[in-house]
């Protein structure tokens, strides 16, 4: 039998019936704002005035990663803001990662959620990397704790090898979160769904949160209702599509989601700008949503998107733009060869 978790989609409602949007998704301990703060592909020569910046307009969720390379620089962007603004840590949600090579192929004696707590095999050592990736990603952000941390993909980088690979460094992060006061909850990115079950079936502790790629070309609308059927809270990364300068386009990609004629028409008809657009479309389905940019101006105005307005009518437009131009743009299968994102869309 599986425990009982928690989600609360009422709160979202309630939320956007207020127009309160950056109202968190609450559950009995904790809360994510719905409109967070990314970091990737931030330079480091501007990081830190940018989460200064972004703490400055309002931002109270931000989204860090290892593997982003400029951890250092945004711990001294929120060591900023929080004196400028005079807000205390506990005040903001930081999310990081455990990137692929943070671990090891070491092995663990295999936990099985097959009863009550009780009755289940403790495991007996950890990964030795992922204390080790923790206490690093503290000291660069100079934190004490985060509130929450993700394993980054369900793969391990070993000696030029890539495999999947996610058990022993999801066991790790157990025993970290249930023995030190370092993490306050745990979570996954880019899972599949036989993945994500191989690993509840498997740990004693479901993942709080699950961050993936969605936006109005890969909305994984049924994804979603999935980890609200199971309890668990969906981040969606990169909610302006193939806007991000990374996904390089290719010669049969939609047409930039800011610059789609609907979503134009959609922004001129509710004196919003497209970026507004589609960050109230990601977090009226429940999802939180972390836009990055660089820029105060941009910051700023994504931050908007608390203010905007939308109708029903308009949403579910939106919701119709993955029939035409349906795409998922990060995808390193290739380059990893491994098989990612088996049974979704666009995989």
């Amino acid at each position: 039998m599986k425990p009982s978790l928690y989600f609360f989609p009422a709160v979202v409602v309630a939320a956007l019936d207020s127009g309160n949007l950056q109202q968190p998704l609450t559950t009995d301990f904790s809360t994510i704002p719905l409109l967070g703060f990314g970091t990737w592909n931030i330079d480091r020569s501007n990081a830190s005035e940018a989460v200064s910046a972004a703490l400055q307009a309002g931002y109270r969720h931000l989204d860090c990663a290892a593997i982003y390379g400029n951890q250092k620089e945004v711990g001294k962007g929120i060591a900023d803001g929080l004196n400028k603004t005079g807000l205390k840590r506990s005040d903001i949600w930081i999310t990081s990662k455990l990137w692929n090579d943070q671990y090891t192929y070491q092995p663990l004696l295999r936990c099985h959620r097959a009863g009550p707590a009780d009755n289940l095999p403790s495991y007996s050592h950890a990964p030795a990397l992922v204390p080790e990736a923790l206490d690093q990603t503290l000291a660069d952000l100079g934190l004490d704790y985060l509130d929450l941390w993700l394993m980054h993909w369900p793969v391990v980088s070993s000696g030029g090898e890539t495999k999947l690979d996610y058990l022993d460094a999801w066991h790790a992060m157990e025993m970290l979160h249930k023995t030190s006061n370092q993490l306050r909850h745990i979570g996954v990115s880019n899972f599949s769904p036989s993945q994500l079950h191989h690993l509840i079936e498997q740990s004693f502790t479901k993942p709080f949160v699950h961050q993936f790629e969605a936006h109005p070309y890969l909305p994984q609308s049924d994804w979603i209702e999935a980890h609200r059927a199971e309890g668990i809270a969906v981040t969606a990364y990169s909610p302006f599509a193939n806007t991000n300068p990374t996904y390089k386009p290719g010669p049969n990609d939609p047409p930039l989601l800011l610059t789609n004629t609907d979503m134009l028409a959609i922004a001129a008809e509710t004196g919003c700008t497209t970026a507004q657009v589609a960050l109230v479309w990601g977090m009226s389905r429940g999802t939180a949503v972390i836009p990055k940019s660089a820029q105060v101006e941009h910051i700023k105005e994504n931050f908007g998107a608390l203010k905007c307005k939308i109708e029903d009518s308009d949403l579910d437009r939106i919701d119709g733009l993955s029939k035409k131009y349906l795409k998922r743009f990060n995808n390193p299968s290739k380059s990893y060869g491994v098989k990612l994102f088996e049974g979704l869309e666009d995989s």
